[in-house]
């Protein structure tokens, strides 16, 4: 989707570090992480949050929730806080994948959210996680979730596989050092495409 003329260009995957904190999904309800949601409207997918809540517990988490949500949960314990929920449900339609997105998945919490965008290259419904454009699609797969936990942790589970492998932190320090050998040397023929996911854009002179 780059049209960089003659520069090289490559899009490097986000790569995110694993908190080692397991998945318990104890609480029958899902989990969302959006900073600024009631202010950010349709955008960030407040109608879909809000048409899923009237069907489906919700906590949503972040900074400006005001009366919708629990407030600001700080980074560092972002982690061991959505262990607890049975699901992270990601209702933002025009966001290419999120790294909140990786994190759950990187902890096996199942992830729900749209088939839009990046998110279904890295999700396949029903595998490792549940996708839809169909919103009623979408609280049915959630209720599963919320009834048959051995579901859920299968989901997450093959979530954090996928996570596991494809945004390794070490695999995105690698990407960063081939491309970095390849500036200083100037040899850029070494640059090579590396996906497609939200990107981390190197434009090479």
């Amino acid at each position: 989707m780059w049209n960089n003329g003659d520069n090289a260009s490559i899009v490097i995957d986000h790569g995110i570090i694993d908190p080692m904190i397991p998945y318990s999904g104890e609480l029958e309800k899902g989990i969302v992480v959006i900073n600024n949601l009631p202010s950010r409207g349709r955008l960030l997918g407040l109608d879909i949050f809000n048409e899923v809540r009237k069907q489906i517990p919700l906590d949503l988490v972040g900074m400006g929730t005001g009366d919708l949500g629990l407030g600001e949960v700080l980074h560092p314990q972002l982690p061991e806080f959505i262990s607890h929920y049975r699901f992270f449900f990601n209702p933002i339609r025009y966001t290419s994948l999120g790294l909140a997105v990786l994190e759950a998945l990187i902890q096996a919490v199942p992830v729900v959210g749209l088939a839009t965008t990046e998110m279904a290259t890295v999700i396949r419904n029903g595998e490792n996680g549940l996708l839809n454009t169909d919103i009623p699609e979408l609280i049915s797969g959630m209720k599963r979730l919320l009834d048959d936990k051995n579901y859920a942790e299968t989901l997450g589970r093959n979530g954090r596989a996928t996570a596991l492998k494809r945004f390794n932190i070490q695999r995105f320090i690698h990407d960063w050092e081939n491309v970095f050998d390849s500036v200083t040397d100037g040899r850029t023929d070494r640059v090579t495409v590396v996906d497609r996911l939200e990107p981390q854009r190197v434009v090479v002179p």
